[in-house]
């Protein structure tokens, strides 16, 4: 079973799957930043660039025994996150 999550931060697309056989990733613009292999829960953490090029750090945390959820902080503020698959 595969999920995907969408976001968009200052132009910036985020976009997080997670696959039961290839574990979770983290895209940046279509950029892989993170992946892990994980059977409960993970982290997976990125960023983008801000103004005059300065890092803004992402996290997504993904869990759950039944489904999988996802939350998604930029500079530690939780981001509205879609799941779209």
């Amino acid at each position: 079973m595969k999920s995907i999550w969408k976001s968009n931060y200052q132009n910036n697309e985020i976009k997080i799957i997670n696959s039961w056989f290839k574990g979770e990733k983290l895209y940046v613009n279509d950029i892989l930043q993170d992946e892990k292999i994980s059977l409960v829960s993970s982290t997976l953490t990125g960023h983008i660039l801000g103004k005059d090029n300065q890092k803004i750090n992402i996290k997504a945390n993904l869990g759950g025994f039944f489904s999988v959820e996802c939350s998604l902080y930029v500079n530690d503020e939780k981001i509205e996150i879609i799941k779209i698959v």
